[in-house]
């Protein structure tokens, strides 16, 4: 209440010096020549001076005194003849002060309301920090996030795709403790967009493994949490950040979803800090750039940092057409090495971080130039069902495919 009545009284005050400097200019100010006359007269006097104090001859001072004493006499005529008085009407400057009055007060409290918090307390940087420690401590669990989203619908896929799927679930079931199959039920219940089923999958997997899961198994597992709580990092997803980094620090998964989670608590200053990091250390291609790309100007502003600028993105790494074509100066072995190194290495990548279409095309490309027709087969299979219901990225990937003759 106080801030009302504070606000109020300021604003009425403002208003009332407007309304006041309007409404005295209602006065008579006579005539314009008398103004007139008294600017020659006050050239007069400037001539005299300067005169006086050698600034100018005697000649030069009698001509300007003769051209100012006409403009004089021209005015006083006018003068003399009655010339109206300048008066500003008051009925419009009335009108003016009220609409000035209610402009800033109705406009102000307007504005306020529709971009402020009515009875939103300070927030000084001490509450700020302690309101964001109990947003860590006290955000809600996994499962709790996933409660509250509506029923997902299922996912597009082949029917053929859909039965092998059936077929792994029965045979995960039977022989829950065989690595292999949990690690291909996780990728295979991920491209079908069952994140829970994959992340339930994935621990699976960590626990199979134990001692020797690595960063990725643990970023893995966090990055199919957060998806199925709609982007939420929980404390079981930050669980397994931490796990991640524990084992490798520089973790791109992780550490995106480290400053994401700093966002949701309300420290997006950390936050920034933390993708502007991985930002300048992260290659064109990698899975996390394009979203973090995305947010990263919203969160600087949220940070207040109002003078990052976001970086102009650098050509995609991988073996490209060029990369192969240099290779054929290369000895046939020495040149199959080197293709089948590049090859491996975007394979591997794509299984475990995925990438953009342009990439599938290329390792389907890669695969029927060293020869692997089947294997490029099998990636043209795969990668219809990750881009299912994208027709842009199938038909970049379908021709590829074609000019590598696996396409159906």
């Amino acid at each position: 209440m106080v801030f009302w009545i504070l606000t109020g009284a300021v604003a009425l005050v403002v208003a009332a010096g407007l309304g006041w400097s309007v409404l005295r200019g209602t006065r008579e100010t006579g005539p314009a020549e008398a103004f007139d006359m008294q600017v020659y007269r006050d050239q007069l006097a400037e001539i005299d001076s300067d005169a006086a104090r050698g600034k100018i001859d005697a000649e030069e001072a009698e001509r300007l005194r003769l051209e100012i004493s006409r403009r004089l006499l021209a005015a006083d005529a006018k003068a003399q003849g009655g010339s109206a008085s300048v008066v500003q009407p008051v009925g419009i400057s009335r009108v003016t002060a009220g609409m000035l009055t209610l402009v800033l007060l109705l406009g102000g409290f307007g504005l306020y309301l529709a971009l402020g918090v009515p009875g939103y307390r300070d927030q000084p940087r001490h509450l700020r920090l302690s309101a964001a420690a109990d947003a860590l401590k006290n955000r809600a669990s996994q499962t709790e996030a996933e409660a509250r989203l509506p029923a997902s619908m299922p996912q597009d896929a082949p029917g053929e795709y859909l039965d092998l799927v059936e077929k792994l679930r029965a045979a995960v079931e039977a022989r829950p403790d065989e690595l292999q199959g949990q690690i291909l039920l996780a990728r295979s219940e991920a491209a079908l967009g069952n994140y829970r089923a994959s992340y339930e999958a994935q621990q699976k997997i960590i626990e199979l493994k134990g001692d020797q899961a690595t960063a990725e198994d643990y970023a893995n597992l966090a990055d199919m949490m957060v998806l199925a709580a709609n982007g939420y990092v929980s404390p079981e997803a930050q669980k397994a950040l931490e796990q991640a980094l524990g084992r490798d620090p520089e973790n791109g998964v992780a550490r995106f979803y480290g400053g994401l989670m700093m966002a949701q608590i309300g420290r997006p200053d950390r936050g920034f800090r933390m993708w502007r990091d991985l930002l300048s250390d992260s290659q064109p291609d990698d899975p996390w750039v394009e979203p973090l790309r995305a947010q990263i100007e919203e969160m600087a502003m949220r940070a207040g940092e109002n003078r990052f600028e976001l970086p102009p993105l650098e050509t995609a790494r991988g073996p490209s057409q060029a990369d192969v074509d240099a290779a054929a100066d290369m000895t046939e072995e020495d040149r199959q090495e080197m293709i089948r190194g590049m090859v491996n290495q975007l394979s591997e990548r794509l299984a475990t971080q995925g990438g953009a279409p342009e990439e599938w095309a290329r390792l389907i490309s890669s695969l029927a130039v060293i020869g692997e027709a089947d294997r490029a087969g099998a990636i043209w299979t795969e990668a219809k069902t990750v881009f299912a219901g994208n027709e842009d990225a199938l038909q970049t990937i379908r021709e590829a495919a074609q000019r590598a003759g696996v396409s159906e």
